[in-house]
């Protein structure tokens, strides 16, 4: 079967195409130990850019996306964020885009397979019909069962399920680590039993927070880290301005503080980190892409005793001086993607929320006539809103709401 849509290949002018392309549909595995299943035909309806499609449109402009590839072919539809329809099952869905060979495609290990719709190995869902897993084709809460026409302002709120699936993912690692890491110290304070002490070190482990980068991840992450810990202080610092429309709905909707970083050298942020945090910070999630924020924490020493650093940042190293980092008894964790489980709880807190507030449209024809200056131009160039997205299909969609 035949279908129109955009796709990466390997081509220094045109790594990334708009056309017609075969689609393929072999027999994939949600889990270890389950059947392999051929996917059921669904419809792209609301598809959202994310930053991963820019990279991947990098790597096929320098050659270097054989990997990526579905078995056999060349090229790869892209998209993995988004709302499609389930004509043979009469409803919308989220697409779990990770399954695989594993007990738990987040956490692999050496001996297992992954695989992402619309990033590594098979199609995703910037096209008009696609075949995906029947196990990975999420329901909608159960209020939207019969549902024909997908509002906008909720398509624009569920087009953040995959990130938003992580920042789940992120607290609930930061949690884990945390408990592990403040436990012990929390017990000979307070001379408690080890058990209330492991209880009180998840909200310890928050207590002073900086999130450095006013993204989508890291405004989920304080959303995640508000919602669980009410009490935390919470300090995002970035460059945008304090009366830009993230730097405001942060402070709003999260009741946190924000630090604008620009025209500042480091050691004045982390200067200004430790005096409006009031101490230095018990946890600092990177999420800017810079390399400034692990400077800020470790050589400027932003991070406190016994602080945790968590990179989601993709691209910089991390740096530190062994002597500090080791008498100060600092963490450094990292973790990417999602379960089932946090895509669902996704799901339903993103219906709930005010997120659509961030999300932007443009235009179908406008991307696809040239989806890699769309790219470049636009959907990623200074100035650019913090979530672009696409109706991919106007039937499916209600304008009006």
């Amino acid at each position: 079967m035949k279908t129109y849509g955009t796709y990466f290949q390997n081509d220094p002018d045109r790594p990334l195409c708009y056309g017609e392309v075969n689609l393929i549909d072999p027999p994939r595995r949600r889990l270890r130990g389950e059947p392999e299943k051929r996917g059921i035909e669904a419809v792209p309806v609301f598809c959202g850019f994310c930053g991963t499609d820019l990279e991947l449109m990098r790597m096929g402009r320098r050659g270097e996306l054989g990997a990526k590839f579905p078995a056999g072919e060349k090229r790869l539809i892209n998209g993995h964020e988004g709302v499609v329809w389930v004509p043979s099952e009469d409803r919308f869905a989220i697409v779990l885009i990770r399954g695989g060979d594993s007990a738990d495609p987040t956490r692999y290990t050496e001996d297992e397979t992954y695989f992402e719709y619309g990033c590594d190995g098979a199609d995703g869902i910037f096209c008009d019909k696609g075949f995906f897993h029947p196990d990975m084709l999420l329901h909608l809460p159960e209020k939207y069962a019969g549902l024909k026409k997908l509002p906008l302002s909720l398509a624009k709120k569920l087009v953040f399920s995959d990130p938003y699936a992580c920042a789940v993912f992120q607290h609930e690692r930061m949690c884990d680590i945390g408990a592990a890491q403040n436990f012990r110290v929390i017990k000979a304070k307070r001379g408690c039993s080890a058990a209330e002490a492991m209880e009180r070190s998840y909200d310890a482990t928050f207590e002073r927070t900086v999130i450095f980068g006013l993204g989508t991840t890291g405004l989920f992450i304080g959303d995640q880290i508000r919602r669980n810990h009410p009490d935390a202080r919470i300090l995002f610092v970035a460059r945008s301005a304090p009366d830009s429309k993230k730097a405001r709905f942060a402070v709003e909707e999260f009741n946190c503080e924000y630090l604008c970083s620009n025209g500042l050298s480091e050691p004045q942020t982390a200067a200004a980190i430790v005096e409006a945090l009031g101490g230095r910070a018990s946890m600092f999630v990177g999420t800017s892409g810079s390399a400034v924020e692990h400077r800020v924490a470790f050589k400027e020493k932003v991070l406190g005793c016994n602080g945790i650093y968590n990179s989601f940042s993709l691209g910089p190293q991390i740096t530190f001086d062994t002597m500090p980092f080791g008498f100060e008894n600092h963490v450094i964790m990292a973790s990417i993607n999602f379960t089932r489980a946090h895509m669902q709880t996704a799901i339903r807190i993103l219906c709930e929320s005010r997120f659509d507030a961030l999300t932007e449209l443009i235009d179908k024809d406008e991307f696809t006539a040239d989806p890699i200056g769309a790219y470049e131009n636009k959907i990623y160039a200074p100035g650019a809103p913090l979530k672009t997205a696409v109706v991919w299909n106007e039937t499916y969609i209600d304008r009006k709401v």
